[in-house]
């Protein structure tokens, strides 16, 4: 089941929690690979973290767009970060998606890698789902080959809250969450 549009029209730091469990989706030449979400980050307007908090600029105008778009961009020149822009249109407020634990592992897939590793982090859940900045701005929807689909109604795995890794600025914010028994969390 999709995620309504409305499920978005809330505030980074209350849509955060609430993706853990669900399922982010992306179609590859017909070919459908699913993680469940396991980790994720709030960042907003006021957070000097945020990559709108000084200005709208080219590069991160979709940080402003429509809740339930993606906000895609490039860390160190080499790995993408996909967030879901969440809150209202014309202010920046979007959820990282930290980590996913995947549904099967693509044939691109670095065969090294520990199965339950392949999604913990960032820029590795974009590698795996080949995600870049040619999705950045678009609506989640299957339409367009990347969603999000609901969590089962029956989910209740304890969900552990603490301040954001990676970052220089903000850092005190405890605006990351991750369910503390799964193995794909970046780190706990």
């Amino acid at each position: 089941m999709l995620l309504e549009k409305s499920f978005f029209t809330r505030p980074a730091s209350e849509v955060a929690p609430d993706l853990l469990g669900c399922t982010l989706a992306r179609r590859i030449s017909g070919i459908e690979y699913r993680g469940m979400i396991v980790e994720t980050e709030a960042y907003d307007a006021t957070d000097p973290a945020c990559h709108g908090y000084r200005r709208k600029t080219e590069r991160n105008a979709a940080i402003f767009g429509a809740p339930g778009t993606a906000y895609v961009y490039l860390i160190y020149g080499i790995y993408h970060c996909v967030n879901i822009v969440t809150d209202r249109e014309d202010f920046c407020s979007a959820v990282l998606i930290r980590a996913i634990e995947g549904d099967r592992i693509p044939p691109w897939s670095n065969p090294k890698e520990k199965p339950h590793r392949v999604g913990s982090g960032p820029g590795k859940l974009c590698r795996l789902l080949k995600i870049d900045r040619q999705l950045d701005g678009i609506i989640l929807h299957p339409d367009l080959d990347l969603w999000l689909e609901a969590r089962s109604p029956n989910f209740g795995e304890p969900i552990y809250q603490t301040t954001r890794i990676g970052i220089t600025q903000g850092e005190d914010i405890p605006w990351r969450w991750y369910l503390g028994e799964r193995p794909s969390v970046s780190r706990k």
